[in-house]
Order: structure tokens, then C-alpha cells, then sequence
């Protein structure tokens, strides 16, 4: 990291949490980089399939809190 690198991080760092917290949103939404609407488009309309599959009943919604619980599951290896 250079010096004036450094000394920004220093200076970020004495800053109360909400104006650190405002910084690293925008540092983050800097690393995104151009959003690719043919993607959002995408997702989109895989969002309203997935919606249509629960509302005709061909598929159902399974709550965080199950799927965490599986999650944990699968990665303790059960």
C-alpha cells in the first residue's frame, strides 16, 4: 500500500461509523464496475418464472432459517 494509501485508511479509520460505513459503500459500488443489463434482464425474467412456479403450486418457498439449517447440514457433511 503506498503512503498516501496509508495515510487515507488512517484518516478513514478516526471517522465515526457512519461516515466509514458511507465510505466503503461507494469504495464497494466503485469495485462493481458496469452493470450488464442484458444480466439484469436475465434475472429478471428468471425472478417472475420463480414467482409463477409458487403462485401456480409448482414449487414452494422454504424459509431462511430451513435452509441455513441445510446448508449447515450438507457442510458438517450430513
Amino acid at each position: 500500500m503506498s503512503r498516501s494509501a496509508a495515510e487515507v485508511l488512517e484518516a478513514a479509520l478516526a471517522l465515526p461509523e457512519e461516515q466509514r460505513a458511507t465510505i466503503v459503500e461507494k469504495l464497494l459500488a466503485s469495485l462493481d464496475g458496469a452493470v450488464d443489463a442484458d444480466s439484469e434482464t436475465q434475472w429478471a425474467v428468471e425472478i417472475e418464472r420463480r414467482i409463477a412456479r409458487i403462485e401456480a403450486g409448482q414449487a414452494k418457498s422454504v424459509s431462511v432459517n430451513a435452509s441455513l439449517g441445510r446448508l449447515q447440514r450438507i457442510a458438517r457433511g450430513g
